[in-house]
């Protein structure tokens, strides 16, 4: 072979090996590992309605997460992968005591739907000043009933019972808020509570409504909420912190 000859074979090879080494460095690069996008929503919020009574002041109020600061008033929400049927309630502190009739406990399905229709329905009785909230429907009465439900349509609008005709419905404070199931691992049901020296009277919103100064953080999301947010009040009705609380519920 001559020199020539074997210049032109080096020269094949190593172009060979050159055009090899191009195509392996501009293969395309293999794709990025998707995040999981977590679980979907799954089992029961046990949603459970605590109502309170004190015959000396004739001042209702209700909870629906365990206060902060009094444990008296505790109710048993909860996610589970079991459907509760009766409500769980703390004793009350001798002056305002459980009203049975008025408790209620409401198992929803949380894989039913993309939305969590969270409906609170204030009653006013005007004679005494009283205000009471269901978020769901009263186990012994339906006249206090709210439409609180997972779905698949997000619902704007509460739908409440007509009330007793003594007590009967507040538009200012009755609300609905549809929360994305799929907008977060967490439920985080903010609780507000609000007292009126004046009137000797409570109310409660976990649902932001018409009137701002009552409002609420509940919200779906991947953070847990450890403290509630809630609004101001009007001056008259003011936040109890110690009745106030917050509870973040995994959503699978």
């Amino acid at each position: 072979m001559t020199r020539s000859t074997i210049s032109r074979a080096l020269r094949a090879v190593v172009t060979a090996a050159v055009g090899t080494c191009a195509l392996v460095a501009t293969a395309a690069p293999a794709p990025a590992r998707q995040a999981d996008p977590g679980a979907a929503a799954s089992g029961f919020l046990n949603l459970h309605q605590c109502a309170y009574y004190a015959t000396s002041l004739d001042d209702h109020f209700s909870t629906f997460v365990t206060p902060s600061g009094d444990g008296r008033y505790a109710t048993g929400t909860e996610r589970s992968t079991t459907a509760d049927t009766a409500a769980e309630c703390g004793p009350g502190n001798g002056n305002h005591n459980p009203v049975p009739v008025l408790h209620g406990v409401r198992a929803l399905n949380l894989g039913a739907g993309r939305y969590l229709n969270l409906q609170q329905c204030d009653y006013y009785r005007a004679a005494s000043t009283d205000h009471f909230t269901t978020l769901v429907t009263p186990s012994g009465d339906g006249r206090y009933a709210t439409g609180t439900k997972v779905s698949d349509t997000p619902e704007t609008r509460p739908s409440c019972g007509p009330g007793n005709g003594s007590h009967v419905p507040n538009p200012g404070l009755s609300a609905a808020r549809a929360l994305d199931l799929t907008a977060g691992s967490r439920l985080n049901l903010h609780q507000c509570v609000y007292y009126s020296e004046r009137q000797a009277s409570h109310l409660t919103t976990v649902v932001p409504g018409a009137d701002s100064r009552y409002t609420t953080g509940t919200n779906v999301s991947n953070t847990v909420d450890t403290r509630p947010v809630c609004g101001p009040g009007n001056g008259d009705h003011v936040p109890v912190p110690l009745l106030s609380a917050v509870k973040s519920v995994p959503l699978s």
